[in-house]
């Protein structure tokens, strides 16, 4: 594995672990609060970077059928962080998440971590 897949590979861990802690927080809460805008928004950064990383790094380039589930799931989680920075501002921090919003967080995630193992299982079996 070259240098720029390791560095995506080990990124990308790091946006798993920041997705975990803001979206369980908010799964249990059921609130927008610091916390949970913040490791949301780091995880999309992270992703973001990771991704990018793992496209130069790519001797397939990026037009996978991994590179698309990575993409639909980046996508998903980038429309959530979007719509909760949306609620904040209209709302302010620290308020209930509407249920349409809190089941929309629950299955970006969901898609997100599937297309991590799935990335992970690529890795395993190549």
């Amino acid at each position: 594995m070259n240098a720029y897949l390791q560095i995506g590979s080990s990124v990308v861990v790091f946006a798993l672990i920041s997705y975990s802690i803001g979206i369980i927080t908010e799964q249990r809460i059921k609130r927008i609060t610091k916390n949970v805008i913040t490791f949301i928004t780091l995880g999309v950064l992270l992703d973001i970077t990771a991704t990018a990383f793992m496209i130069i790094g790519s001797d397939k380039g990026g037009f996978t059928l991994h590179g698309f589930i990575g993409y639909s799931s980046l996508l998903g989680m980038l429309t959530d962080a979007i719509l909760m920075w949306i609620r904040i501002s209209k709302y302010g921090i620290n308020k209930d998440v509407p249920k349409a919003l809190h089941l929309y967080s629950r299955y970006a995630y969901i898609w997100w971590v599937l297309a991590f193992i799935t990335g992970g299982l690529l890795v395993l079996f190549r």
